[in-house]
């Protein structure tokens, strides 16, 4: 246990002890007492030591879990969930982003291939019907974490072997000298239906963020679509506003 985190119960409060225990843990995670993927004790460690009860520590530990803020690894224990904040100003890939804050950035690939663009596709992309398009779909992992499902689609002619991309799409392109300059992107909120559910490892229905972005090079032209569903309890995007005046 943490030797700065100290458990204050407070006998006027109305809520329960484990909602208590939950709330200063969250607290003390958020404040930084805890390092991403650092190991908590064991629930009977943590009753011990706060002089608790197991099925107190039990409850609040499931209610952090259910907040995203710890994750359950099976056999090993409960660990310190990763968290990326990530600038809406700026256009970098989900590798550097987590490069960059000291996470290990990962994908479990699903698909590379090349496959007949869809109409939404040829719009976004500027492609004429029956065109050819490199299709990527992959879980996005911090720290071993799936963090996000992502679908990237590219014209064929940009990326015509899928199977050469092994990590970052971004670093790949910029090797090629075909690297987005700039990019749209829209963001908005949907509920998780089975399919999303199982690949996020999240609870049927839920929130999850959508984001669609298309990337552009310098010249205007598109040349990257991407499709990306991000877990809510692990993703925070952050913009800067400023008033005129």
């Amino acid at each position: 246990m943490s030797e700065q985190f100290q458990f204050k119960v407070d006998p006027l409060a109305a809520s329960p002890l484990y909602l208590q225990l939950a709330q200063q843990l969250a607290q003390a995670i958020r404040n930084g007492q805890y390092q991403t993927d650092e190991a908590l004790p064991s629930e009977r460690m943590l009753a011990e030591t706060l002089d608790l009860s197991r099925v107190t520590a039990r409850k609040a530990i499931d209610r952090l879990v259910a907040q995203g803020l710890i994750v359950r690894r099976r056999g090993s224990g409960n660990y310190i969930a990763p968290k990326l904040e990530q600038p809406l100003s700026r256009l970098t890939s989900f590798s550097e982003e987590l490069q960059q804050r000291g996470f290990k950035p990962g994908s479990r690939w699903l698909t590379r291939e090349l496959t007949p663009a869809a109409a939404d596709e040829q719009l976004s992309l500027g492609l004429g019907k029956g065109a050819q398009v490199a299709r990527l779909e992959r879980l996005r992992l911090a720290d071993a974490v799936v963090m996000a499902y992502e679908v990237s689609v590219l014209p064929a002619s940009t990326l015509p072997a899928p199977q050469a991309v092994e990590a970052s799409l971004y670093g790949y392109l910029a090797l090629t000298g075909q690297a987005p300059q700039r990019a749209v992107q829209h963001i908005r909120a949907l509920n998780a239906d089975a399919k999303l559910a199982a690949l996020l490892e999240v609870p049927l229905g839920q929130a999850v963020l959508f984001i669609t972005r298309v990337g552009y090079l310098a010249s205007g032209q598109a040349i990257e679509l991407t499709h990306s569903y991000c877990r809510s309890d692990y993703y925070d995007f952050v913009a800067e506003m400023r008033r005129e005046g």
